[in-house]
């Protein structure tokens, strides 16, 4: 069956708080949804937010991307436009997962599937995502993190900023606090060496399961200097968005696990082969997202139900952010666990 129409439009979702890192702020999930439809009607749905800090891709440019390859898939499978989208398009790589999901999805519609047959779940039991805990004052995070223990979310991802100082603060408030949460902190490349050396220093009588992106993205060196020196895991996020990233980074021994996002590798076609990979060397995995609509939340979900023997850390928290509950979400999200809804 041949794809017969593409079309796009901009969907937006308000946020119960304002979201903040290092990087951006905001109070909605801005997102390109993605509607591909063959010649029996049968439609495929997939959507890319704008997260110009990361990827370098705005709403304008998402929507620019995506027209100007849009004739060139009309006519063609589904098979045919991935093979293409993957090979010649030079568009950025929101744009492209959006357009891959997209595909994908129509495809297992063809095939009258569900996603869950296409990656060969076998294993339902519910899974765990953290919830971003945003960059704002201390008493403000400290507060924020107790109100979604309150709430049966014991896995914190913590936002932090430059001032390193503020990081310790916060960090070792929450610890002391909250004695039964996982902390994921989060720098989103803020930090130097040495506000990265000062930080780990400060936390030996802290329990914290890893540090993400303490330094620059293209800084491997000091990443990797870091890595070798800290007692707390490094994941690796900005530095890696394709295969050949994860690869420099992991046998350079520049981190020791890396964070996946559909957004930063192209779509679902290309992390499938980054986790493959994983799974063949044994590396540890985040499976990650930006701030997302429900769509691409989901085929990213049922890839962390595929690959549960990596994946390690699930940060897809858009749900629980959202100010209202979506009702195009496969899944059921009770406090941090999640699970297929029946």
């Amino acid at each position: 069956m041949k794809i017969s129409k593409i079309q796009t439009q901009v969907k937006q979702i308000e946020l119960k708080t304002p979201f903040k890192t290092a990087l951006r702020e905001t109070s909605h999930v801005e997102f390109v949804r993605v509607h591909v439809e063959d010649e029996n009607g049968y439609v495929g749905i997939g959507e890319a937010p704008a997260t110009k800090a990361i990827t370098g891709e705005d709403i304008e440019i998402i929507l620019n991307s995506i027209e100007s390859v849009r004739e060139q898939f009309l006519e063609l499978t589904c098979k045919e436009t991935l093979e293409i989208l993957h090979s010649t398009c030079s568009i950025g790589s929101s744009a492209k997962a959006a357009l891959d999901m997209a595909f994908i999805s129509l495809h297992v519609k063809q095939k009258n599937r569900s996603l869950a047959e296409y990656f060969c779940i076998e294993n339902f039991t519910p899974i765990k995502t953290d919830v971003t805990i945003s960059l704002n004052s201390a008493d403000v995070m400290l507060e924020d993190a107790k109100k979604a223990y309150a709430a049966d979310m014991s896995i914190l991802k913590v936002k932090v900023g430059s001032d390193v100082l503020h990081a310790v603060d916060i960090v070792r408030k929450i610890t002391k606090e909250l004695l039964h949460v996982q902390i994921l902190v989060d720098a989103n490349q803020a930090w130097s060496f040495e506000d990265s050396h000062f930080f780990i220093n400060n936390m030996f009588d802290a329990k914290i399961e890893l540090i993400e992106q303490p330094v620059v993205a293209s800084d491997l060196e000091s990443l990797k200097k870091i890595t070798e020196f800290s007692h707390i895991p490094i994941l690796a996020d900005e530095a890696v968005f394709t295969l050949a990233d994860v690869k420099k980074v992991m046998e350079s021994k520049s981190a020791d696990m890396i964070n996946i996002k559909l957004m930063k590798c192209g779509g679902v076609t290309k992390a499938l082969e980054i986790l493959e990979y994983a799974r063949e060397k044994n590396i540890t995995c985040m499976l990650g997202s930006m701030l997302e609509g429900p769509y691409s939340i989901n085929i990213a979900l049922y890839l962390a139900f595929a690959y549960r023997d990596i994946i390690k850390y699930v940060d897809l928290d858009s749900p629980l952010l959202y100010k209202e509950p979506s009702s195009e979400l496969d899944f059921l999200f009770k406090g941090c666990e999640i699970s297929l809804k029946k």
